[in-house]
């Protein structure tokens, strides 16, 4: 069996199945849909798929309305341009109303693959998560993908799927599993420090962790594809029982996945936070290897960080 399979793939070839199948599934498209595989859609059931242009206020507003009337939508573009340019939609006429719109974020993160800093979406998930109605999933690989969706169409109320255009997600151990909205997944158990990632970055952060047990370090990882509502129960679970925490992410540290981790720890059992993503500032125009190492993301640099971050708190 392939080790890795594309999100975007997955992504239009389940929905495509779920269209078919179900009447009431409609997808709505920025004028993306060959980058973002809505066309699936559009040539496995013509009728279920709406071609919205380059107009993602207009059709967020178009899927609310759709909701509203009963129609499961889909609406998919860019991270960038579904979060930034239609957030007064998403707020006033999905969020607000609590209505049942699917909003997929593709090309989400950092990795869009040289498409440049305008296409990258570094704050969608500080956008999303402080919204009080919107539940935001970051799958870890593709066969997360499909098991994900299938849980968001049964769940009733407003979705931000975040998907990755890197084509070289390594499949994580489990997650072909059955999902379940709001539970993160304990990989490897070690000792000290726990490592806590989400979206493509888990299957990066895994491989170092795996490498580190030839240095004869273990540590313990938890996969979280929930960023909100985040998995409480998990995560407060391994802060009783570690003493510093690493989180890793494809987003600014500020507002973003590690940092609703450090808010809720400081609340309930304080501990140490490191957080691991892109700092505060753009990124470049680049191919995904270059930004990754640009930013100090990529698997080696992954595992140095972590390494030295290991050792330090073995002195303390």
């Amino acid at each position: 069996m392939n080790k890795t399979k594309s999100m975007r793939n997955a992504f239009g070839e389940k929905l495509a199945n779920m269209a078919f199948n179900d009447e009431k599934i409609v997808a709505l498209d920025g004028d993306l849909g060959n980058s973002t595989r809505l066309n699936y859609v559009e040539e496995k059931k013509r009728s279920a798929f709406l071609q919205m242009g380059i107009a993602e206020q207009n059709m967020v507003s178009v899927a609310a309305g759709l909701a509203a009337t009963g129609m499961k939508p889909w609406a998919c573009s860019f991270g960038a341009f579904m979060t930034r340019r239609a957030y007064d939609q998403i707020v006033v006429q999905v969020d607000q109303p609590n209505l049942n719109v699917k909003l997929v974020g593709a090309y989400a993160g950092l990795l869009t693959s040289n498409t440049g800093k305008s296409h990258h979406s570094l704050e969608d998930i500080a956008l999303m998560q402080t919204l009080p109605n919107m539940t935001v999933i970051a799958p870890g690989d593709a066969r997360e993908v499909v098991r994900a969706m299938e849980a968001i169409a049964a769940f009733d109320g407003p979705v931000y799927l975040r998907l990755s255009r890197d084509e070289t997600v390594d499949f994580l151990s489990g997650t072909d599993k059955e999902f379940e909205i709001g539970k993160g997944q304990l990989i490897e158990k070690g000792e000290k420090i726990a490592v806590l990632a989400t979206g493509s970055m888990s299957s990066r952060v895994y491989k170092a962790i795996e490498q580190l047990k030839d240095h004869g370090v273990r540590l313990t990882f938890a996969h979280m594809p929930t960023i909100k509502p985040l998995d409480k129960e998990l995560i407060l679970s391994l802060a009783k029982t570690h003493s510093h925490f690493i989180t890793v992410e494809e987003h600014f540290t500020r507002s973003g996945f590690g940092a609703s981790i450090a808010q809720l720890t400081s609340e309930h059992h304080p501990l140490f936070v490191k957080k691991i993503g892109i700092e505060d500032t753009y990124s470049q125009c680049g191919k995904d290897a270059d930004l990754l190492s640009y930013h100090c993301l990529s698997t080696s640099q992954l595992l140095e960080n972590i390494r030295f971050i290991y050792e330090e708190v073995q002195h303390e």
